[in-house]
Order: C-alpha cells, then structure tokens, then sequence
C-alpha cells in the first residue's frame, strides 16, 4: 500500500527508504542523548570540550527538523495551503541552518576571546576506582568512542538524501561525516593542554567553531534559495537538477509541439512544474493532448506529481525556449 505525502504519492521503494530515514533519524538521536551526556561529564574546563559538547547538542536540530517536516508535508494540500505543506521541509532546513551560524558564530567569540586573553584552561584529576586519573584521558576517550558512530550513520543517510531528495537529511548526514574532524580536534587540543601547549585546547575550539559556521552558512544559502524559488537544484546544491531539462526536451519530442519551456521549483521534496507548450498548429491543441503530456511529465519522476500544462502563444524569456506559436506554426 502506498503512502502520501502531500499530494505525492509514494511507491513501495521510496516509502522503504522514508521508513529507513526516518528510523535512522530516531537511531541518532538516542546515540546523540548518550554522547552529549557522556561529553558533558568530563568536560571540565577546556573550551575544545565545551566546543565539541554545543556541536553535538546542535546535532539533535537536523534530525528533530527531518521528522517534523516529513510528519507536516504528508498533510493533504488544502484551500488555504492549496501547494500543500511540502515548504515544511524547506523551513526546517531554514531553521538548522540558523541554529548552526548562531552558535557557529558564538562559539568563534567565545574561544577566540580566551585565546585572546591567554587564557590557561586546566585539567584536574578525579578519582577512578580509587586511583587518581588525569581527567583529560577521559576527554580524548570518550572523544573517540563518540567519533565513529556518526560518521557510519552520516553515510548511510547521504544515499537515503539523494534517493529522497531531502536536503535536511542532507544537511544532516554532511554534518555526521565531518563529526570525525571534531573528536580529532578535540583530542588533539585536550592532549595539547597535557603536553603543556595551552593555546593548543582554544586553537581547537576555534577549528570546531569554524566547522559549524561553515556548515551553517552553507546550509542557509541553499535554505534561502530554495524559499525564494531559484530553478531546482540537486539534493547537494550541486548544480542545476537535470529533472527540468527531461521534463523540456519529453516535451519537445512530442510531435504537435513545435517548442516548450519549463519552471522547476523546489518544494522540500518534490517539484512544481510549470511547463509552457507552443503548439505547431492551432488544430493540434486538444484537452486530450494536454492532460496525455502532463501524465508523462508525471511518469518521467516521482517527484513531478504537482505539474501543470500551459499553452502559450509565445515561451516567457526565463524557460529557456526560444519559439512562438507563429513561428512553429509556419515551420509546421
């Protein structure tokens, strides 16, 4: 049995991989919950840790964003929100993004402040099934026992991303896979206080601060670009997604049009499609013909279900065709 969401039916492959998702999302979480408790404990005093432990609690923001926004865009499309409620998942994209460039940026003050200031962070020593233990072998253990989960997880939901095209769960997994960088940072800058380097602890605050604002920024960019309606881009932002141009050139093939243009927006997960046809002839133009090019528009991806057919007498500059209906009928 298939699954809505919006007004985007699902077949029994993409709802598989929606269900994968969204348990490998509710999987981080709970290896988030034991990670940043365990961080928080032996955090002590250094800002690499302190550093570390605010990225790891900022993890829990894509995941809980994926959930809510998969829940709200399965809502049916309606008379006040009539493209249904796929833009959720863009908001939540949105409002990571944000989250990541405010503590991103914070975190850059907060260290480079102390190291600034010169700061000397020290690392006691606790008692251990009574022996005395320097706290800072705790901090590089408990770094790298966090490390590794995310990474596997990360790429495990990078292949889910592009199958869904979701870029929260994108923005999520980049974000797993670049976790290794900060328990290497991390370790290197507690073992750095041990060595006697003091500034090595707030050097490597700095990185990790960096490494969440470069994410933040970059997720925004592509948050905000989407919102505003740019021509859809692939689930990376890696360029323009290639969906349009079948969509185009199906068009084109179809023997009573003489040219055709399309406009591709994102809506979270699927496309609005408004495809602009120029008949050869007059005659050619029949409701037969119009509602046969939108179920194969349809049929060419999943994610074109909210597609429109628009005949025109000329394409409008921004679709990328360069006929009229004049034109194609004296060619015809």
């Amino acid at each position: 049995m298939s699954t809505w969401i919006g007004r985007t039916e699902l077949n029994a492959e993409q709802e598989k991989i929606l269900r994968r998702a969204v348990h490998l999302e509710w999987l981080t979480i709970a290896i988030l919950a034991v990670t940043v408790t365990l961080v928080f404990a032996v955090m002590g005093n250094s800002q690499a840790m302190k550093a570390a432990g605010i990225e790891d609690a900022l993890s829990f923001i894509p995941p809980l964003a994926f959930l809510m926004g998969v829940r709200i865009a399965g809502k049916r499309p309606n008379a006040r929100y009539p493209y249904g409620y796929h833009r959720s998942i863009g908001v939540a994209h949105l409002v990571a993004a944000v989250a990541l460039v405010s503590m991103g940026a914070f975190l850059i003050f907060d260290s480079g402040s102390g190291l600034l200031k010169g700061e000397h962070p020290p690392i006691g020593t606790i008692e251990l099934l009574g022996q005395s233990v320097w706290l800072g072998w705790l901090m590089i253990a408990v770094m790298a026992i966090t490390g590794a989960p995310p990474v596997f997880l990360g790429r495990a939901k990078m292949k889910l991303a592009r199958e869904l095209h979701n870029k929260v769960l994108y923005a999520d997994a980049d974000m797993n896979k670049a976790d290794w960088m900060t328990s290497v940072g991390t370790i290197v800058g507690v073992a750095g206080i041990g060595l006697g380097f003091w500034w090595a602890d707030a050097a490597a605050a700095l990185f990790i601060a960096a490494s969440i604002l470069r994410d933040g920024l970059r997720n925004m960019r592509g948050a905000v670009t989407d919102l505003m309606d740019t021509t859809a881009t692939t689930f990376d932002d890696d360029g323009p997604h290639p969906l349009g141009g079948k969509v185009r050139e199906y068009l084109r093939s179809l023997d009573w049009v003489g040219d055709a243009g399309v406009r591709v927006r994102d809506e979270g997960q699927v496309f609005h499609v408004e495809a602009f046809v120029v008949p050869r002839r007059e005659k050619d133009l029949t409701l037969g013909r119009i509602n046969a090019a939108r179920a194969g528009c349809m049929d060419l991806d999943w994610k074109l279900r909210d597609t429109v057919i628009i005949p025109v007498d000329s394409l409008p500059d921004e679709t990328g065709g360069s006929g009229s209906f004049h034109q194609a009928e004296k060619d015809g």
